[in-house]
């Protein structure tokens, strides 16, 4: 086989090396675009998830917009009741006070009723007393009056216990103070009597 010419080898080099080239051009070409395949997938799968976070935030977002409302009414009804419950016992202390005056005229009801000349006195006193009885209905002040009634520890208090035959025990027979509510609170007990079973049955 002849020699090649010096000329002739370096040629043959040169197109191997131009073929090398050529092959990693392609190569690098080729793996670019897969590279790029692969991020446009990613982006096409980051897009389809995309939308399933934001309806999940947005049901989030709804869900905690209701309990705020919802917590938001809980506070006012709350405040609104509490206003109420102020509103109704703010006059409490000074009905309390003036239950003492209405004890004075029924004490001198009971005093001058039956002395000669002392009528006059007495349906003053009475009026007096009824006037101030009205007002103090107007506010929401009831008078406990449990006189013949089984006693209620509730709203009466007894002072003494007392033998009688012909009453149910446990039975309220005097009412030596009456008891009131305000707006069916316990404002004050009624101080009682109440009857008991004689001692020999």
């Amino acid at each position: 086989m002849a020699e090649q010419k010096p000329e002739e080898q370096t040629a043959a080099d040169e197109d191997a090396v131009d073929v090398e080239q050529t092959d990693g051009a392609v190569t690098e070409a080729a793996a670019a675009a897969d590279s790029d395949n692969e991020a446009d997938a990613a982006d096409l799968d980051g897009e389809s998830e995309a939308p399933v976070d934001l309806e999940a935030e947005l049901e989030a977002a709804k869900d905690a917009a209701l309990r705020a409302q919802a917590d938001a009414m809980n506070v006012q009804r709350r405040a609104d009741q509490e206003i109420e419950k102020a509103r109704k016992f703010a006059l409490e202390r000074f009905c309390g006070d003036l239950l003492s005056v209405v004890d004075n005229l029924e004490r001198a009801l009971e005093s001058n009723g039956d002395e000669q000349g002392s009528a006059a006195l007495a349906e003053g006193v009475e009026l007096t007393r009824k006037g101030f009885m009205d007002v103090l209905a107007k506010y929401g002040v009831e008078t406990i009056d449990p006189q013949g009634e089984p006693f209620d520890p509730e709203t009466a208090q007894a002072m003494s216990m007392v033998e009688q035959a012909d009453v149910e025990p446990n039975s309220v027979v005097a009412v030596m103070q009456r008891g009131y509510l305000l707006n069916g609170r316990l404002l004050r007990p009624a101080m009682v009597m109440v009857s008991k079973a004689p001692s020999g049955e």
